[in-house]
């Protein structure tokens, strides 16, 4: 059973463990002191900044991290990403990883993105679609967006999170499901 809770800054130490992880560090690209841990997730952990940390868990045992936010609240990003796809009123992007690398390869993936997707439809009001920017080299990402329902509609150069990769990208969506309450 997938469930979740907001980052707090007592999760900042396994945090940093994730980060620390070849298979998470080869993506997210991240300064893993305690510091820059504390600098880059304290303000959402806090309720400062309109993103979401939300640790993920796997019958009750941490499993990975999710970033949840609306792309209105990031003027830059949108901006970027609507050089490739229209971005709708109302349109959530998310981030992910899974931080054991025990855990990696077990079709959890799929499963905690399409959790997180199901739930935002509930608990952010006005979305109207998840849109996910994924780097064109990480195959087991975008291939988990795949399994999780989301549809590829666009590619093309984006700034990496991590510059060894390159700037492609694909693009994928879901949408609200027809009949749901906003």
């Amino acid at each position: 059973m997938i469930t979740w809770r907001r980052l707090g800054q007592e999760d900042f130490p396994l945090l940093r463990t994730w980060l620390e992880q070849p298979h998470v560090a080869l993506w997210w690209n991240h300064e893993t002191s305690m510091e820059a841990v504390t600098r880059d997730f304290g303000p959402a952990a806090r309720g400062e900044e309109p993103s979401e940390d939300l640790l993920v868990f796997l019958d009750g045992r941490p499993l990975g991290l999710v970033q949840r936010s609306r792309y209105a609240d990031y003027p830059g990003y949108l901006a970027e990403l609507s050089t490739l796809t229209p971005v709708p009123d109302g349109a959530v992007s998310i981030d992910y990883l899974i931080g054991d690398p025990g855990q990696v390869g077990r079709g959890l993936g799929p499963e905690m993105i399409r959790s997180v997707i199901e739930r935002t439809w509930a608990e952010i009001p006005g979305s109207s679609c998840v849109l996910v920017p994924v780097s064109a080299a990480n195959r087991a990402s975008w291939r988990a967006l795949e399994k999780a329902g989301m549809r590829r509609v666009a590619e093309g150069e984006l700034e990496p999170d991590n510059p060894i990769h390159g700037r492609a990208h694909y693009v994928y969506r879901v949408d609200r499901p027809a009949g749901l309450p906003e």
